[in-house]
This record gives structure tokens, C-alpha cells and sequence, in this order.
């Protein structure tokens, strides 16, 4: 047999007999789990087994990865046609099962993260070896997607790993670095070169010629106990419990991954496959891995990687950053952006408060060392990056500025001229405001094609997403500056049009503005809430009003100098102006808003709001409470499009997703409308208009898609 080299990997064979496949995909951006693979690499495995003079085979990878995980983008595509999918997957797990009771060793030389198909294509070897360096990870993210390992990952888990253990990996997607790999079982050495991981690789092939794989030997016990022992049966059940209480039913994956390690474990292991593939192929084909895949993975990584930026204009280095304001909002960008390695100027009022914004990344550092994931060195470089100030003049080096002063348009008026007095002309100037309209606020600026909104979500270091707004004079190097910024610091940009409260602040706001509603009209508030977390909303409105604080969306409609302001909003504020004027509720911050929040004690719903907000039994369905929050948002976000703030469905799903937690499984408050159903969806919402008011009309545009049966996805603005 003759060595090969192709486009997806190398293939040689060395004088000791001992074949090398090196995984080297030089046409994808990193080497895959696809079909093309697959069929490719058990074609040379089954020629390479009958060669007599083989007597081993090692399985590396010839890039910094190993391989990452499957190919999402054909996985997108896949669906339709059950048996014939299903009989893809039996193929697939024929030939992994050739290879691992051929006879001949097959050890896995991990050089690299190794993820889902990745991870699987490695247990289909016996035995594995990873380098010990704590930037490779190893798991199963399938279920962050909406699907299960299907390359046999769900049902060699608990082999490996136990029960438990295994439903951690499976259902959570726990990642694990070498030592916790190598403690987990699901490595079997370390090495701490790439040398001594290969030369550890060949040495146990040349001790291991007629190698068994665990669920093949008839003497290996499953750790913690099999099946039937009481330990895993307990384990079953109170998964199972714990499953309903948390997903609710929304998040069909981790109940299959139940379901194939339930019957499974039960049945011999190629009998066990099976079950993996039918669920395998039944999640394959359903709408909340669709979803999942299309916004919570390709819809990401092609805005991470700047998508929208202007492809014209050259790239935008940010070396020198700029921060007015150092409160939370501006310490958290202080932060995110020295640890990316620029230079931060941060400025407030007075020096002492610029230095209690930097020492917002001090906090952080020293949990970051507490927890081994930084050095006392590195935290020093970093915090040596961030200068403070109370002088504007600081500013004049700058690349970008961005303002992040109180929501006080004569504030951010003043710090406007103050700064572009010293700013370089060819500069960017940047606002955080979460509400009022760029143009407006451009007003101030005497370049205002270099005027942008770049809007933070808080806690700044966590939040993911960044909304950048295009004001109507906002140029194409204002827009690529701000995106390759965004980039720079590893956040997921957006690009919307201006209008105010832009597309987050804007749809956000319906979703904590309909559970006060529902509140008012004699909603119990422990209902409102559950409802609102059982349907996939991380937090309850009135919960998420109190994080905001309520005495923000009162300065927010204050300020606001619009008069003719939509009924429901002045709805809102009348609620929200009781709450704090008369009774004093204002947020989480000061203990008490929809919430009391005693010290030392979890938060519990103010016994006060029946008094103020007297319940009305059987007043609606828990079913109408649920819909009432997620339309509103739906046709919010829908709006949005048709008035062309938003330039995509991808960019409204991907806002709503990662800028205020919209159910995931839905695909993102725009694919919501398909998730429902377009003709339902409009169905429910001119009902809800008749009944509850003109808030949730539906725009013409919309109409007339779902008359025509085409999907939210072929939407096109006239």
C-alpha cells in the first residue's frame, strides 16, 4: 500500500510499520467531521487493516486543532429523508465497529481540541494520548446545537466516564482540559511534547497488538456501576426530574441523549448504536436543531468573523482606545478591550473615579488568578495598559473613542465637543447610549460621517453581543472601524440602523412592558415569571426590570423629548412611576423592586404587589401569558425589519438571542414566527390586538408573506 496525501489528510506509512494518518483539511478554515471524511478516511483504514505489514496506525492531526467537530454546514442541510439518513449513520458506525475489532491498534495522538465528531473519531480508537497544554479542550457540544453525538459519542460516554459523569459531558456540554480528561477517562495518557506524543502513540502499538475496546470485553466494568446497580438508576431518575424542571420540554436533545443512554445501556452495544442513530436521525430533522444550528452557530461565527463590515474600506486598527465615563458600562469596556491589547484611556469626572473604574479589572483579575486562569504578570500587563484620567487633552492619540456617560443628552453633548476639540479629524467617535437616536446625538459632532453608536450589554466582560448603530450620516469607515473593533475584542457585532432604542433597548423593552401588563390586569406575578422562565426566557420581566432598575426606564421616558409617545409606553411608565414615586421600589441594587432582596437570602416576589396590583383569578391561561411575551417580542422584532432597522432576520435573531436571552430553540425572535407557525402566529396576534390593543397589529408586509406560505427567511424589504 502506497502513502497518500489529498486534500483532507496524509496517509504514511513508517520502516516500523506503523501508519500515520495526519488530518490536514486544506480546504476548510479547520479539519471537520464530515461525510466527505469519513468515507474517505474508513475507505484507507479498511485497505490499510488488510496489509499484513501494518501493525498499527496512529490518528493525528497535521494543524493546531485536531478537529474541532463536525461540519455544521452540511448537518444544516441534512434532514427530509429519514431512512435514508438513518442508514447513512448505521454505515458510518459499520465502519468505525471494522476498525475497532479489526484486531489492529488504532491510538489517537490528540495534538489538539478535540470536539464532538472529533472527540468520537478519537474513541473509535484504542487508545488515546493528548498533549498536556491547558489551551485543548475535549467534549461533546452537540447539545448546544440541538442534536447528539451521533459517532457513537452518546452511548461510549457512559462507557468511559460512568453514568453520571457522562450525562455531564453529554447533556451540559462540560468541557474538560488535559488533566481533567485524563482523571475523567477520557484520555488515557498525557504527553508533554509533540515528540513524546508520538513516540508514546507508537510504543503502546508495538505493546498492544491485539487491542479490545471496553465495551467489547466482557470483564470491564462500567465506572460507578452499570445499568442496574442503584447508583445509576438513581442517577436516571433524577435526571430525567431535573430535565423537566429545567428544559421544560423546549430542548428535545438532552431528552434523547436520556433516552439512548436509558435503552441503550440496556441492549448490546451494536444494538445501542442503533438507537443512537434513530435519535440521531429524529433530531436531525427537527425544527429546534435547525434553529439552533442555523442562529446559535452559523449565524454567530459568520457575524463574529465581521460579516456586515463594509468590504471596501481597508481594515481599522484600534490601538489606542478611548473611554468616557468610568462607571460600569465603561470600566467593563475598559477591561475587555486592555485584555485584548490596546491601550486604554480611561476618563471620568476626577481621577479617584476614573481609578474606581480600573479597579473594576482589578476584581476581575484576582478572580481570574483565584481560579488559575490568569497570572499575577499578566494581570500587571494588563492593568498597565488601562491610564486614568479627568483631562480630555488625553484623549488626542486616540483611535477610537467611545462615550459612556450617563443617558443625559446635554451630558453627552458636552464630553462630545470636548473631546473632538483634541481628537484627531480622521478619528472615530463612538456612543454607548442603549435609547436615544445616533443622529440625534451626532448633532454634537462636527464630523458626524465618523459618528457611530457602539452598544455594550451588561455585565460588559460576559455580554457577547455588541449593537452597532449607523446613523444618517455615519459612513462606511465609521461602520468598518467599529466592527473590526468589535472583532478585535472577540464580541458578536450587529449592525442596525438608527431609530429609537435601536433594535435591543426597542424589543427588550416589549418583553418587560407586556409582564407589567399582565401584572396590572390581575396576573398573578409568580405566574408571569414562571411562565416566562418555562418557556426558555433566562430571567422574568419583572425579575429582569429590577436588574435594569426601574428608576432608568423612568430617567429613559423622561428624557425622551418625543411627545407623541405610543399608548402602551406611557402604559408602562405609569406602572413604572408608581412603583418607584409611591412606593419606593427602584431596583436589585437597592434591595427592592418587583423583588425584595434580604441579604444573605435568595430574592422573593414583594408580598406588596397584590396590594398594589390586586390578582384576578382565571383572569387567562398560563398558554396566553406565554404567548402574549413571546408575540409581543416576535412582532416587535418583525417591525424592526420592516422599518428596515434591522438589514437581516440573521441579525434580529442573533440581537435577540444573545442581547437579552430569547429562547434559542426558537432560532431568535424573528424565526420565532416560523417556530409557531405564520399563520397561527398572525392568527394570535390580531386576536391579541382585539383584545389587548393595537400594539400587536400586524404589518401588512407580514401578511402578506405568510399568505404567499413563504418562511420569515425570504422576507425582502421593498
Amino acid at each position: 500500500m502506497q502513502n497518500i496525501t489529498n486534500n483532507l489528510f496524509d496517509f504514511t506509512i513508517g520502516e516500523d510499520g506503523i501508519a500515520v494518518f495526519s488530518i490536514n483539511q486544506v480546504n476548510n478554515p479547520t479539519n471537520l467531521f464530515s461525510t466527505e471524511f469519513i468515507h474517505q478516511y474508513l475507505e484507507v483504514a479498511h485497505q490499510a487493516i488488510q496489509e499484513d505489514s501494518i501493525k498499527g496506525f496512529i490518528v493525528t492531526s497535521g494543524r493546531s486543532m485536531f478537529m474541532p467537530g463536525a461540519d455544521l454546514r452540511e448537518l444544516s442541510s441534512m434532514g427530509g429523508d429519514a431512512e435514508n439518513q438513518y442508514n447513512k449513520m448505521m454505515e458510518m458506525h459499520a465502519g468505525f465497529r471494522a476498525i475497532e475489532t479489526s484486531g489492529k491498534p488504532f491510538v489517537a495522538a490528540i495534538n489538539g481540541t478535540a470536539m464532538g465528531g472529533g472527540l468520537e473519531l478519537c474513541l473509535a480508537c484504542h487508545h488515546r494520548v493528548l498533549l498536556n497544554n491547558s489551551k485543548i479542550k475535549l467534549g461533546f457540544p452537540e447539545a448546544k446545537v440541538g442534536l447528539l453525538p451521533g459517532g457513537g459519542g452518546t452511548i461510549k460516554a457512559p462507557y468511559l466516564l460512568g453514568i453520571q459523569n457522562g450525562l455531564t459531558y453529554l447533556m451540559q456540554s462540560k468541557e474538560a482540559r488535559p488533566q481533567q480528561a485524563l482523571k475523567d477517562g477520557l484520555v488515557h495518557e498525557l504527553a508533554e511534547t509533540q515528540e513524546a506524543l508520538m513516540t508514546k502513540a507508537k510504543a503502546w502499538i508495538l505493546e498492544n497488538p491485539n487491542p479490545v475496546q471496553p465495551w467489547d470485553d466482557k470483564k470491564y466494568r462500567m465506572p460507578g456501576g452499570g445499568f442496574w446497580s442503584p447508583n445509576s438508576v438513581q442517577v436516571l431518575m433524577g435526571a430525567a426530574g431535573n430535565l423537566t424542571k429545567i428544559a421544560h420540554g423546549n430542548y428535545p436533545a438532552q431528552n434523547y441523549i436520556l433516552k439512548v443512554i436509558h435503552d441503550g445501556l440496556q441492549l448490546t452495544f451494536d444494538r445501542a448504536l442503533e438507537v443512537e442513530a434513530r435519535y440521531f436521525t429524529k433530531l436531525l430533522d427537527s425544527k429546534e436543531a435547525k434553529n439552533m444550528i442555523r442562529t446559535g452557530f452559523l449565524g454567530i461565527q459568520h457575524a463574529k468573523k465581521g460579516k456586515a463590515r463594509p468590504k471596501d474600506e481597508p481594515a481599522y486598527q484600534v490601538e489606542k482606545l478611548g473611554i468616557l465615563g468610568a462607571g460600569m458600562m465603561g470600566a467593563g469596556i475598559a477591561y475587555v478591550s486592555a485584555k485584548a491589547g490596546m491601550d486604554v484611556v480611561l476618563k471620568d469626572v476626577t481621577v479617584e473615579g476614573a481609578e474606581k473604574g480600573k479597579a473594576y479589572s482589578k476584581k476581575l483579575l484576582d478572580k481570574a488568578i483565584s481560579r488559575n486562569r490568569s497570572t499575577p504578570e499578566k494581570a500587571e500587563a494588563l492593568l498597565a495598559r488601562i491610564q486614568t484620567t479627568d483631562n480630555a487633552k488625553a484623549m488626542e492619540a486616540c483611535d477610537l473613542v467611545i462615550e459612556a456617560v450617563f443617558e443625559d443628552p446635554q451630558l453627552k453633548d458636552k464630553v462630545t465637543k470636548e473631546t473632538e476639540a483634541v481628537l484627531a479629524a480622521d478619528k472615530i467617535y463612538a456612543s454607548n447610549t442603549s435609547t436615544i437616536p445616533i443622529t440625534l446625538l451626532a448633532q454634537s459632532s462636527a464630523r458626524p460621517e465618523n459618528f457611530i453608536g457602539i452598544h455594550f450589554f451588561s455585565p460588559v466582560d460576559k455580554m457577547p453581543l455588541v449593537e452597532i448603530i449607523v446613523g444618517e450620516k455615519t459612513k462606511d469607515k465609521a461602520i468598518a472601524a467599529a466592527i473590526d473593533y468589535t472583532v478585535a475584542i472577540g464580541k458578536v457585532p450587529i449592525v442596525v440602523n438608527d431609530s429609537r432604542g435601536f433594535f435591543t433597548s426597542r424589543c427588550f423593552g416589549t418583553y418587560v412592558g407586556e409582564g407589567m401588563f399582565l401584572l396590572e390586569e390581575g396576573v398573578p406575578a409568580a405566574m408571569i415569571e414562571n411562565v416566562a422562565r418555562k418557556k426558555g426566557m433566562p430571567v422574568g420581566p419583572l425579575a429582569v426590570h429590577d436588574e435594569v432598575t426601574l428608576t432608568l426606564s423612568l430617567h429613559v421616558f423622561e428624557s425622551d423629548p418625543i411627545p407623541d409617545k405610543p399608548a402602551y409606553t406611557k402604559r408602562a411608565y405609569e406602572i413604572t412611576r408608581k412603583l418607584v414615586k409611591e412606593y419606593g421600589r427602584t431596583s436589585k441594587k437597592d434591595g427592592k423592586g418587583f423583588y425584595d432582596y434580604p441579604e444573605g437570602a435568595k430574592k422573593r416576589l414583594w408580598k406588596g404587589l397584590a396590594d398594589v396590583f390586586p390578582v384576578k383569578p382565571n383572569i387567562v391561561d398560563e398558554h396566553t401569558v406565554a404567548k402574549r411575551m413571546l408575540h409581543r417580542q416576535a412582532i416587535e422584532s418583525f417591525r424592526c425589519l420592516d422599518e428596515g432597522v434591522l438589514n437581516s432576520v440573521t441579525d434580529g435573531d442573533i440581537g435577540s438571542v444573545l442581547g437579552w436571552g430569547f429562547p434559542i430553540y426558537t432560532g431568535g425572535a424573528l424565526s420565532y414566527i416560523d417556530f409557531v407557525g405564520g399563520k397561527q402566529f398572525v392568527a394570535d396576534c390580531e386576536n391579541f390586538e382585539q383584545q389587548f390593543g393595537p400594539r400587536f397589529a400586524v404589518p401588512e408586509s407580514l401578511k402578506a408573506l405568510v399568505e404567499a406560505g413563504k418562511s420569515i427567511h425570504e422576507f425582502r424589504k421593498t
